[in-house]
């Protein structure tokens, strides 16, 4: 295969890759804050704490207030992996924008993706001027027991655990009406709401859900399901409602695609996916913790 194909193809992949993306992006990506970063970690913004004015009082000194602020961090993780094309097949394979290996290759990133936000979601965010400082998302719920919806998981998603999450979010004075907000849970748990009056019924919920199945969005919640989130030690699922500006991702290197011909493997043809990124939660009281069991 000359040098002139390999370069071609590979244009091709990566540009049918990108394609892909754009009409088929990562379950995730949209519905937090994003922006491309370089380097070895970044700072995807400054977090400025409340302050309180004082009184006036005639001819006295202006008050000197002591503003609260930290910084989060984020890390790139690189995700990667490489798929061997047998050389009679190359031709047919990556010419056709819905091959089986662009598809593959789309879909890996887009997971990898979806998994750093959620491993960030419930992980430990790196904080300080000097990275020193850390914010365990557990020791937040101990402090904060209302961003805890029912840690033992005892019963599925209900419409009981979304009010929970909203009074949550709410008493922690997040700007619901101006803040996009989303529940992020499984299948078990969109299930669970199907057989919910309230979060079903035309009565309740604009949308029609039983035309196609599917619950949207409901009581100011925008509904993502997957099959990324983590279980606790009693196998119930760990799900979590949150405000878009509390969890950030940044890109480091978005999804690229390289075709190589493999001259250890028969001359075989590899078509290599990469993508780096990092992601943290930007403000605890931003997000809720759901646990349902399944």
């Amino acid at each position: 295969m000359s040098s002139q194909i390999t370069v071609a193809h590979s244009e091709q992949y990566a540009s049918n890759v990108e394609l892909l993306l754009q009409q088929k992006q990562s379950r995730l990506r949209g519905s937090v804050r994003s922006n491309s970063y370089t380097g070895k970690s970044a700072q995807p913004v400054q977090q400025i704490g409340s302050i309180t004015l004082a009184d006036w009082v005639r001819e006295g000194d202006t008050p000197i207030l002591n503003t609260p602020h930290d910084v989060r961090w984020l890390e790139p993780t690189t995700k990667h992996g490489a798929q061997l094309i047998d050389r009679h097949d190359f031709m047919r394979t990556i010419a056709d924008f819905r091959s089986p290996y662009v598809e593959t290759g789309a879909s890996a990133a887009n997971r990898a993706i979806d998994e750093v936000v959620i491993s960030a979601a419930f992980g430990t965010s790196k904080t300080g001027e000097d990275k020193a400082g850390t914010q365990v998302w557990s020791d937040f719920t101990t402090a904060n027991g209302g961003h805890l919806v029912d840690s033992s998981g005892v019963t599925g998603m209900t419409v009981a655990k979304l009010r929970s999450a909203k009074k949550a979010l709410m008493a922690a004075e997040v700007d619901i009406d101006n803040e996009e907000l989303f529940v992020v849970m499984g299948s078990s748990q969109h299930d669970d709401l199907l057989g919910e009056t309230l979060a079903a019924s035309a009565d309740y919920n604009t949308t029609p859900v039983l035309v196609d199945g599917r619950i949207r969005s409901f009581m100011g919640f925008n509904f993502i399901t997957t099959e990324l989130l983590p279980t606790t030690a009693g196998a119930d699922r760990r799900c979590f409602a949150f405000a878009r500006s509390g969890l950030a991702l940044g890109i480091f290197g978005d999804v690229t695609g390289r075709v190589s011909e493999r001259d250890d493997k028969s001359y075989a043809t590899q078509v290599y996916t990469s993508v780096t990124v990092g992601a943290t939660r930007v403000e605890e009281k931003k997000q809720v913790e759901v646990v349902c069991g399944e």
